[in-house]
């Protein structure tokens, strides 16, 4: 497969902090990759580079163009806050996406009506669109989102913990909804602090404050791999269980199964 980002030497942070040390990685089109690490491994501040909200600090990171023409990134974050004294619906909330591509000014056409209804209706929130956020649950709340970054014309999707804590309805839907993606043809980049995802992500890029191993799961999260992102935090590994000493990786009652991609 043909990079969508390629990085070398890039170097990440904000100001003197750095986030990522010299790493050179390519990512690939057309691909579910699943960046994983502990806690403050570099996962964000590498999304924040892709969609072009931060500048390296040293190398370079680059989104790369397809048919001559400049791939378009949609990045729906881990936490968004909207101020719960404006009132909006969830069906405007959705319709924010559609303005990152018209330019000032611009009213909504037709074409952008049935955008925000289509991928309402496939994150299943369309009875929901008159609602104000501050009436939805965390998972639903989620899933508006995420609408909101389909909703924006992208050939890139960033998705930052897109189903972390989330009950196993709305973790599902999201589920679906990056399987949909990929079937359309679409780059998914996504973090995570489940080993379960990455395993069956097409393209795992393991970090933690550097890039310990890009390339195909299997060969990605290795025993050896996982003891150098983690340290301290591997407790045990034994053939294909890895048990991890992180509040993330705590077993739930209820989980949606991850699929084969």
């Amino acid at each position: 497969m043909k990079p969508a980002v390629i990085a070398t030497n890039v170097e990440l942070g904000y100001g003197r902090n750095v986030a990522l040390t010299a790493s050179s990685f390519e990512i690939p089109a057309g691909a579910i990759s699943a960046l994983i690490g502990p806690n403050g491994s570099g996962k964000s501040t590498l999304l924040n580079a892709i969609a072009g909200l931060i500048e390296p600090l040293a190398g370079s990171i680059e989104v790369q163009p397809v048919g001559g023409m400049t791939r378009r990134v949609a990045y729906v974050l881990q936490t968004t806050t909207v101020n719960d004294a404006l009132p909006v619906t969830v069906a405007e909330v959705v319709a924010m996406g559609r303005y990152a591509g018209k330019g000032p000014w611009r009213r909504l056409n037709s074409t952008d009506r049935t955008t925000v209804a289509a991928v309402m209706d496939r994150m299943a929130i369309t009875d929901l669109a008159k609602q104000h956020l501050t009436e939805l649950s965390g998972g639903q709340r989620q899933r508006v989102f995420i609408a909101q970054g389909l909703a924006q014309d992208h050939d890139i999707l960033l998705l930052d913990e897109p189903i972390s804590g989330l009950d196993l309805p709305a973790a599902q839907a999201i589920d679906d909804v990056i399987h949909d993606e990929h079937s359309r043809g679409c780059t998914v980049i996504m973090t995570t602090h489940d080993l379960a995802e990455a395993r069956v992500a097409d393209h795992v890029i393991l970090l933690s404050g550097r890039v310990i191993a890009s390339g195909a799961p299997a060969d990605v999260l290795t025993a050896s791999n996982l003891s150098e992102a983690y340290g301290a935090s591997l407790l045990h590994v034994d053939g294909d269980d890895v048990f991890i000493d992180d509040p993330h990786h705590h077993p739930a009652t209820t989980r949606h199964e991850h699929r084969e991609r």
